[in-house]
C-alpha cells in the first residue's frame, strides 16, 4: 500500500525497501548504479557486458559472440538494441509493468520503453540533449549566475576564425565541441598546427566553446532536482588525463572523495552553485539527477562551470555509496522519489547543509582503467570482478567475488569491476575495468600517488592479449 505522504528520510527509505515495483537499469555495465538493489526492492540490471560472470543475482547480461567488440557507435543505440532483444524482453515482461532508467537514450529507446509498459524515469531525450550541449549549458549557467571560464561561443573553421572569435582569450585555448565523452572532444590549442590536428572535428560543428586556458583543479558535484528543491552531493576531485589510465589528455579517468581535498570555502561555494544551477534546470523542465564538473582556478581560486552531465554519471558510485548515503539515503533514491508521484516532506536545505560537512567525505576513490596502447588486442586473460589484495611485492591476488566495494577493509585491498572479459577485442580508449580504493589517490600536487600507480600497474598485469585486426563495430 502506498502512503499518501512520506514524511522524512526514514519513511522514504522504508517505502523503497518495501516497494516491489520492477525497476530496471539498462546499461553497458551495472557500475554506475551498483548497490542500488540493496535500497530498492524491485531493482534489477540489464547490461551489455557481464562483469560478474553470472554470479550477481540481479544482473541479466545477454549472451554475446565469440569476439566481444563493442558493436554500437553510441550508448543510445546500445540501450535500444538491448531493449529490442527477445531474451531481454522476456525478462522484463515476466515481471510486469514497472520503471526503467538508462544512462543515455534517444527517441527510439523512449518508444521501446512505452511498448514494454515501462515508465522511463528521466526527462525526455530532447531536453537531455539541450542541457548536455556545452554551448547551451554555458548559457544556462549565465542565467543561474554561475560563472564560466572566460569564453567565446561560435564557429571555428580556421586559425583566422579562432583568432577573430577568441583571440582576446589567448594565446592558449581550450576548445570544446557541444557533445563529447570523457575528454575525447576537448582540445588544447596554442598554434595553427595544434588546430590543424583537430580541425575536422571542430569545423564540423555549427558552434563550439573556446575558453581561456587556465591552471586548474577539477571537481565534480552531483545533484538531484526535486519538487522540494535541489539536493546536492559531496564535492569530488576529478582525476583527469593521466597517461597511466587514459590516452586522452583531457579525458576523465576517475574521482576521489576526501575531506582535505578542498577548502571549506570551495566546498560550500561548489555546493551552493550546484544548487543554483539545479534550480535553473528546474525552470526548463528538468527533474532528477545531474552532475556538474567544476574548474578551480589555481591562480585566483575562482570557481568556474566546466560542463554539465544531465544524467547519472561515472561519478555516481562514489556519491551513492558514500558515508552520508548510508546514513541518510543515496542521491539516486531521491531521483526515483521525484518520479514516483508520491507526495513527500523533506527539508532540502538541512540535508544539503549536512552533506556539505567534511565529516561525510569519507576517503574513497575510483580509477577508470582504459586500454591506452595503440595496438588493438584480443584478450586472452582478464581479472575477475571482486575484492583484490596487494602483496608486499606489489602483485595482487583475487580474494572473493563481490558486487561492490563494501568489503574493502583497508588501503591494501580494492574492489575491481572487470569490464572487458576474455575474448574482448579492446582498442585504444576502451574501458577495461574500474578500481575502487579506500584512501587518497592523489598527492599534494594533484598527481597520482604511488599507491594508486602501484594498483594500476598491478591490475594491468592481470590482463594479457594477442594483437588483433578486428575493426571497430564488427
Amino acid at each position: 500500500m502506498t502512503a499518501n505522504k512520506l514524511r522524512g528520510l526514514s519513511e522514504i527509505r522504508s517505502h523503497f525497501f518495501r516497494d516491489p515495483t520492477p525497476t530496471w537499469y539498462v546499461c553497458a555495465t551495472p557500475y554506475t548504479l551498483l548497490g542500488m538493489d540493496e535500497w530498492v526492492r524491485g531493482f534489477r540490471y540489464v547490461s551489455h557486458g557481464d562483469c560478474f560472470d553470472g554470479l550477481h543475482p540481479r544482473v541479466f547480461s545477454p549472451p554475446r559472440g565469440a569476439k566481444h567488440v563493442f558493436p554500437y557507435p553510441t550508448l543510445e543505440e546500445m540501450n535500444a538494441r538491448l531493449l529490442q532483444r527477445p531474451d531481454v524482453q522476456r525478462q522484463i515482461r515476466a515481471r510486469g509493468p514497472g520503471r526503467i532508467a538508462m544512462l543515455l537514450f534517444d527517441e527510439v529507446g523512449e518508444a521501446l520503453c512505452r511498448e514494454l509498459d515501462l515508465e522511463l524515469v528521466f526527462p525526455p531525450a530532447e531536453l537531455r540533449r539541450r542541457v548536455d550541449d556545452k554551448v547551451e549549458s554555458t548559457r544556462l549557467g549565465n542565467q543561474a549566475g554561475v560563472p564560466s571560464v572566460p569564453n567565446a561561443l561560435g564557429p571555428v573553421r580556421s586559425w583566422k576564425d579562432l583568432q577573430a572569435l577568441a583571440g582576446h582569450l589567448g594565446p592558449d585555448f581550450v576548445i570544446q565541441t557541444p557533445f563529447g565523452d570523457s575528454g575525447s572532444t576537448t582540445f588544447f590549442v596554442s598554434s595553427p598546427d595544434d588546430l590543424a590536428q583537430v580541425l575536422p572535428v571542430v569545423a564540423a560543428e555549427r558552434s563550439v566553446k573556446v575558453m581561456r586556458r587556465i591552471r586548474c583543479a577539477q571537481a565534480a558535484v552531483e545533484g538531484c532536482v526535486t519538487r522540494a528543491g535541489t539536493i546536492v552531493g559531496p564535492v569530488m576531485t576529478e582525476i583527469v588525463g593521466f597517461s597511466e589510465l587514459t590516452p586522452y589528455k583531457g579525458g576523465w579517468a576517475g574521482n576521489e572523495v576526501a575531506p582535505g581535498a578542498f577548502s571549506d570555502e570551495q566546498r560550500v561555494r561548489a555546493s551552493r552553485l550546484t544548487q543554483a544551477f539545479g534550480e535553473t534546470l528546474r525552470g526548463v523542465g528538468w527533474r532528477g539527477y545531474f552532475e556538474i564538473d567544476w574548474l578551480i582556478d589555481l591562480d585566483t581560486d575562482e570557481l568556474y562551470l566546466g560542463e554539465v552531465n544531465p544524467r547519472i554519471t561515472g561519478a555516481s558510485p562514489l556519491t551513492n555509496l558514500a558515508a552520508f548515503a548510508h546514513a541518510d539515503a543515496p542521491l539516486f533514491l531521491f531521483h526515483l522519489l521525484e518520479y514516483s508521484g508520491i507526495d513527500f516532506e523533506l527539508d532540502v536545505d538541512e540535508l544539503n547543509e549536512r552533506w556539505t560537512h567534511p565529516i561525510h567525505a569519507d576517503p574513497w576513490g575510483q580509477l577508470i582503467v582504459k586500454h591506452v596502447d595503440a595496438q588493438t588486442l584480443e584478450l586472452t586473460k582478464a581479472p575477475s570482478s571482486g575484492t583484490w589484495v596487494m602483496r608486499p611485492d606489489g602483485s595482487i591476488e583475487w580474494r572473493y567475488m563481490q558486487t561492490h566495494r563494501r568489503t574493502v577493509e583497508d588501503e591494501l585491498s580494492a574492489f575491481f569491476l572487470r569490464i572487458a572479459p576474455v575474448g574482448s577485442v579492446v582498442q585504444q580508449g576502451d574501458d577495461i575495468g574500474v578500481l575502487v580504493l579506500r584512501g587518497r589517490l592523489l598527492d599534494a600536487d594533484r598527481a597520482l600517488n604511488e599507491r594508486a600507480r602501484a594498483w594500476i600497474r598491478a591490475i594491468r598485469a592481470e590482463f594479457a592479449g594477442t594483437p588483433s585486426d578486428v575493426p571497430a563495430g564488427s
